[in-house]
């Protein structure tokens, strides 16, 4: 959300859409939202700590925390504000006939409380509402207000801690797999030893996410599914249902190891590089 994108209107409500359904049926989105997105969509207040740009943000508190009583004279400010957007400089007046009225010691907080209200809600006022109506024509009966920020983050971008003895404990086989058989045990050994990069590739190639929901991976639905005899075929996965096709490589370890590991490594969206 800001004045530079130039998607329209249309676009900011299919991502609210999408957004939306993904809440509803608890798929875990790889999204990187700052936190004042969750507290929007909460309708919570935004502040001065919301502000994404450290350096807008350093200044602002500065302008605020400034001890002398010559904030006029060493800021040099007016209730106008001036950015740049592509490539052109535009002005705002934050408050009628801003451009000439100064920032002294008595209006500072004003000044800030104007300023952050623009950049966090004004400026992004038409996009938001887009955002927000794509959102409530999937959520519009839900409870998030009974969620707090941090947990309605949680509930769409998972957790990153991942017990993958949880994961196991959970998981489901289909077309003739069991616990026991050789290749399911050699899969939970690789994946216990493997580094935890190799382990997150695991998670993300199996089931686009890289993070366990709320109450970790025994909380997942994960299934591995036989994919017919041994072979040379690497693994493959519905990521939409969690779900891992392993051939049958049998209990040869170091088969299972190179063939999913090289799936897991070199796999990028719906193909390999």
């Amino acid at each position: 959300f800001n004045t530079d994108n130039t998607w329209d209107d249309k676009g900011y409500e299919l991502i609210g859409v999408l957004f939306g359904l993904a809440l509803y049926n608890s798929v875990l989105l790889d999204v990187h939202f700052p936190l004042a997105i969750y507290r929007k969509i909460l309708g919570l207040p935004l502040g001065l700590e919301d502000i994404m740009d450290d350096q807008l943000q350093r200044g602002l508190k500065q302008l605020l925390d400034y001890p002398g009583d010559d904030v006029e004279d060493i800021f040099c400010l007016t209730f106008e504000m001036t950015w740049m957007s592509m490539g052109e400089e535009r002005k705002l007046e934050l408050k009628p006939d801003g451009a000439n009225i100064p920032v002294t010691n008595n209006n500072r907080e004003e000044y800030v409380l104007r300023y952050v209200r623009w950049v966090l809600v004004d400026s992004v006022q038409t996009q938001w509402d887009s955002f927000q109506t794509g959102l409530m024509r999937v959520m519009e009966d839900s409870s998030l207000d009974l969620f707090l920020p941090e947990e309605l983050e949680l509930l769409v971008v998972g957790t990153p801690e991942l017990d993958f003895a949880a994961l196991e404990a959970n998981t489901k086989y289909e077309g003739g797999y069991n616990k026991d058989s050789d290749v399911v045990k050699n899969f939970w050994t690789f994946i216990k030893d493997a580094p935890p990069e190799t382990q997150v590739r695991l998670l993300k190639f199996a089931a686009a996410s890289t993070k366990a929901p709320i109450g970790g991976l025994g909380k997942m639905d994960f299934v591995i599914q036989r994919a017919g005899p041994d072979s040379q075929n690497l693994p493959t996965s519905h990521t939409c249902f969690n779900t891992l096709l392993l051939p049958d490589y049998g209990s040869d370890f170091e088969k299972l190891k190179n063939l999913l590991g090289r799936a897991i490594l070199e796999c990028e969206g719906f193909g390999l590089e």
